[in-house]
């Protein structure tokens, strides 16, 4: 069998799961399942970051046990992909004692290259990212993600990566070879390499809460390389996932773009390991024209979403607003508008109606296979264009169909109620095929309607809100 392996960032435990988390999570979950229709052995990997020195502040803060913290954190983000029925293989968390063995295995092999060293780091830091920042990285002087107290000056002697070694060899890579998605990360992440690479460092002499170095105890591992490794490690302990490596997408947000396309990648280059095959850096959601943030309370949670949407209308509207290369405007109302539109009055409606008018009638099974340019473009998170394609083709079609046709001004016998009502039922069955990746349970229940013979349809499929 075909492999595809696919992954989310493993998600930072100093919060709690919000949409921006989601649509990554929603966006790998309709690829694992294609993949698994497509009759492809899938790895879908997801998890969480326990590491670090925001980590071990949020527990103090707390006044808890780091690891009791991490424990009571990390089934928040287990249960969210829960409650939108994620089907990932598994979910892994940094602190797994397999993970850290073979985090210290890998970096070790990047010592005995010789690409590592001692020395001192004087520079800017970003708390809230746990970043070094270059002056590229500057706006104004201090990271433009977080506000401007959480960049602070640093001096530590630190362990050091030789990132710079692996510049030239990156830039052919990208050119010849290229992993990142879309064209305009690539350029970005090009043009910054040009520009010129600095080493990196890949330990903390003064964060206790990390995984030590195997050549220096003194020294805890660098979050993002421990963070990192997490794509590797899984495939290295688990029972039945060999051969899963590379990783066939690496599925990541605009502001983590440099660790996974470079740091990355370099860091498997000096182990000699193999590279994965393809990253996507999607863009990020806003919240009714303002970017998400605690400080204005605007964030929505997977939960939100849930209970006002279901599980499958919740999945569809973060698959129709999937911020792929350009940030997506978002709300709570929009989304009610978007529901009732697509869902209630559309999809729905259709189906309520062919269940009530064709009740008994006859649906003969056609076969058909899963058109490759809808595979195409889920493969390349288009998912607007892949599901408008199939609304347009099948769904819209079809209530236009019953439109014309208005088989309820018909006899129950008439040959060309009968037709109609067939066709749309056909029509629905197609699209239920195609929808089974977004809308599983939805897709589930269509096909049972219409197994064989239309049976009657009790309650509806979306309820308008």
């Amino acid at each position: 069998m075909k492999k595809f392996y696919v992954t989310t960032p493993i998600y930072y435990i100093n919060d709690i799961p919000h949409i921006g988390h989601t649509c990554t999570t929603v966006a790998a979950d309709i690829l694992a399942r294609l993949h698994r229709q497509l009759n492809e052995e899938v790895f879908f990997l997801t998890g969480t970051d326990e590491h670090g020195q925001k980590v071990a502040e949020c527990a103090e803060k707390e006044g808890i046990d780091t690891k009791n913290y991490c424990d009571k954190i990390a089934p928040t983000f287990i249960n969210a992909w829960k409650s939108l029925e994620i089907s990932n293989d598994f979910f892994i968390r940094t602190t797994d004692p397999r993970h850290e063995k073979v985090v210290g295995e890998l970096l070790q092999k990047i010592y005995d290259k010789g690409d590592v060293y001692k020395a001192k780091y004087e520079g800017l830091y970003c708390v809230g990212c746990e970043k070094f920042l270059t002056e590229s990285d500057l706006e104004d002087g201090h990271c433009p993600l977080h506000p401007p107290e959480k960049t602070v000056q640093k001096s530590e002697e630190n362990w050091f990566f030789k990132l710079s070694k692996y510049a030239e060899q990156l830039i052919d890579l990208i050119e010849n070879d290229n992993y990142i998605f879309p064209e305009g990360k690539r350029k970005e992440v090009l043009a910054k390499l040009k520009a010129g690479l600095n080493d990196i460092s890949l330990s903390r002499e003064n964060v206790s809460w990390g995984i030590p170095l195997p050549w220096d105890k003194k020294q805890t591992v660098y979050v993002w390389f421990d963070a990192l490794i997490n794509y590797y490690s899984a495939t290295q302990f688990l029972e039945n996932k060999e051969g899963f490596w590379p990783a066939d997408l690496h599925l990541l947000g605009k502001e983590i773009l440099w660790f996974h396309t470079v740091i990355w990648q370099a860091m498997l280059l000096s182990a000699e390991i193999e590279l994965p095959k393809k990253t996507y850096t999607h863009s990020f959601y806003m919240i009714d024209g303002q970017k998400m943030s605690k400080s204005l309370g605007n964030a929505i949670s997977p939960q939100q979403l849930v209970d006002l949407f279901g599980v499958d209308g919740a999945r569809y509207l973060i698959a129709r607003s999937f911020p792929s290369e350009n940030d997506s405007d978002v709300g709570i109302e929009r989304f009610k508008e978007k529901y009732n539109a697509d869902l209630a009055n559309n999809l729905g409606n259709l189906l309520s109606r062919v269940c009530k008018l064709g009740e008994g009638l006859i649906v003969e099974e056609v076969k058909f296979e899963i058109d490759k340019k809808y595979i195409e473009q889920i493969d390349n998170l288009k998912f607007d264009e892949a599901i408008g394609w199939v609304f347009e083709n099948y769904v819209d079609k079809s209530n236009n169909r019953l439109n014309e046709v208005t088989p309820w001004k018909l006899e129950a016998d008439d040959a060309k109620r009968i037709e109609v009502l067939t066709e749309c039922a056909q029509n629905l069955r197609r699209a239920a095929a195609y929808l089974q990746a977004v809308m599983p349970g939805t897709s589930e229940k269509i096909l049972k309607q219409l197994d064989g013979k239309i049976r009657s349809l009790a309650g509806g499929l979306f309820p308008r809100i």
